[in-house]
């Protein structure tokens, strides 16, 4: 059981999606639980796609979960215990010191820089 991989797909409209697929599409789901905190999420689907021999997980994230700070999210294989992939949300002030948001910022600085030096050439000439 511990041969099951699992793809990202996408997150939309707060739920977590992916396919599943395993060593000769068997016909049984995988047992699938994701935890938050150590703590089991509710409402996860694993749903078969014959036409294609793998299934699509579905991993609804509970409003009550999403807060300040980075939120993981784990995915396993209940049978095995093997960690099949995670997710982290990251929202409110752990943003301020991410590298992506200094990149922006200072993209915003060097637009506003060039934009003056332009002027001044401008107004020099």
């Amino acid at each position: 059981m511990d041969d099951w991989t699992l793809t990202k797909t996408r997150l939309f409209e707060g739920v977590w999606e992916g396919v599943l697929a395993g060593p000769g599409a068997p016909d049984t789901p995988p047992a699938i639980e994701v935890t938050h905190q150590q703590e089991p999420l509710a409402g996860v689907e694993v749903t078969a796609r014959p036409d294609r021999g793998d299934f699509v997980l579905r991993v609804p994230i509970p409003a009550d979960r999403i807060s300040d700070g980075v939120q993981t999210f784990v995915i396993r294989d209940r049978t095995s215990g093997a960690v099949l992939d995670s997710f982290a949300l990251v929202a409110g002030d752990a943003l301020a010191y991410d590298l992506r948001a200094e990149i922006a910022l200072l993209r915003e600085e060097l637009d506003l820089l060039k934009r003056a030096f332009r002027r001044h050439c401008l107004e020099t000439m």
